[in-house]
């Protein structure tokens, strides 16, 4: 990782330099021990510096959009320093001139007193002398002043690595150079923007300039492959990733776990991103969740998460969603959270009957990837023990009404809206 390091002399001097170390940090200074150079950092030099490290994560000369404020910041404090700077140096140059002439004329003033017939000459000095250490004194005053405003410095320097820091380690940014902002067809209207190094998610893509929607790469964390991702920015601003989409009944979904978990379908048609992928995803947090409905009368309907995850393999791909919102009323978190997803052949009693795989609990209020019925009403028959259509419980009141189309996407919490790419 790259490390920030700045450093500053107890009077104000300031030097910075980029160096690539290993995982290494500073002590910390103990509590209540700020010392000659501030709260954040007790590594005084022998030459009278202070030493400050802030630690940036490498990123191979580029920076992740979400870490673009922070460099900023860091750049606008050095900056903002420049000028003050001069002036401590300036002041440190005035004091020491004062301090000089402060000593010769004490010398001369005790020469003087031994000497008969000099008292008004030796009270001018006394006089000049008096002078100089106000001025001294005056000058010490805005030292002090300017170390102070280094020592806010520290702090903000502290408080920006820490927020690098933690972006950091919620980040992967070590997607090929080959695979980025790779799609499978070229955007309409002009050449594709080349996205930094942390695609993680459609909304990464957004940030770095793509605006229209379709299949791009996307790295979901540290040390899994490369995959294709379907990008929806229409959407209440786009930078969303799709993990589900239904709308013509050519995919069956009527899949085992081993489908479920590594996907299945067409990006451009019907399709399940895959459990371990959304897993991928959603583990580092911040995540809501869309999910966009149609019936067979072209009434468009959403429901809106706050929050949603999955977990892993290991524990079944639990579910994680919370705060509703939107035209639809609440059909999933209500009843389906912290359940476990289940598929037919798991020994599941409503995956089997429901013809899908889904975060079933007795049996479900929502069932977004059952079977596909054209026209929507449909009814109990001898191949059905029970419903096991497309269903939005709170929309139509009924388990045998089968919508038309279905998307679910997500996209981080943070997200907010560019004006221009």
């Amino acid at each position: 990782m790259d490390v920030l390091l700045l450093v500053l002399s107890v009077t104000g001097q300031l030097m910075q330099h980029t160096s690539a170390v290993n995982d290494h940090h500073p002590h910390p200074p103990a509590p209540g021990d700020t010392g000659p150079c501030g709260e954040y950092s007790n590594q005084v030099l022998a030459n009278g510096w202070c030493k400050i490290v802030a630690t940036l994560p490498h990123q191979d000369g580029q920076w992740c959009p979400d870490m673009f404020r922070c460099t900023d910041e860091v750049s606008y404090w050095i900056h903002e320093n420049d000028q003050r700077k001069q002036e401590v140096v300036q002041l440190r140059e005035l004091i020491s001139e004062l301090q000089e002439e402060l000593r010769n004329h004490r010398h001369r003033l005790r020469a003087l007193e031994h000497q008969p017939g000099e008292s008004n000459h030796s009270a001018a000095l006394l006089s000049r002398v008096n002078n100089l250490e106000i001025w001294a004194s005056e000058s010490s005053a805005l030292q002090h002043l300017q170390a102070n405003f280094i020592y806010d410095i520290q702090a903000q320097v502290r408080n920006l690595s820490l927020m690098v820091e933690s972006t950091s380690r919620n980040s992967s940014c070590a997607i090929p150079a080959a695979l980025r902002g790779r799609r499978q067809d070229p955007p309409p209207g002009g050449d594709l923007h080349q996205p930094g190094n942390c695609l993680t998610d459609c909304s990464n893509h957004y940030h770095n300039g793509v605006r229209s929607s379709g299949t791009y790469t996307i790295l979901p964390s540290s040390g899994a492959a490369a995959i294709d991702v379907f990008c929806d920015m229409d959407t209440e601003g786009g930078g969303w990733t799709v993990i589900q989409r239904r709308q013509d009944g050519s995919v069956s979904f009527n899949k085992t776990w081993k489908a479920y978990k590594e996907g299945f379908g067409d990006l451009n048609g019907e399709f399940w991103l895959g459990n371990e992928n959304i897993h991928r995803i959603t583990k580092r947090g911040g995540y809501s969740l869309w999910i966009d409905l149609e019936d067979w009368t072209g009434q468009h309907k959403y429901a809106l998460y706050r929050e949603f995850s999955i977990e892993d393999e290991a524990n079944y791909y639990r579910l994680h969603v919370l705060g509703a919102s939107g035209t639809a009323e609440d059909s999933f978190a209500w009843y389906h959270n912290k359940r476990s997803f289940s598929t037919p052949e798991s020994r599941n009693l409503c995956a089997e009957i429901s013809h899908g795989g889904w975060w079933y609990h007795q049996c479900f209020y929502s069932n977004l990837n059952g079977v596909y019925y054209p026209g929507g009403n449909y009814v109990k028959g001898r191949k059905t023990v029970g419903p096991d259509g497309i269903v939005w419980y709170s929309w139509m009141h009924s388990d045998y009404y089968s919508l038309k189309k279905v998307s679910m996407m997500i996209r981080p919490r943070s997200f907010r809206v560019h004006q221009s790419p």
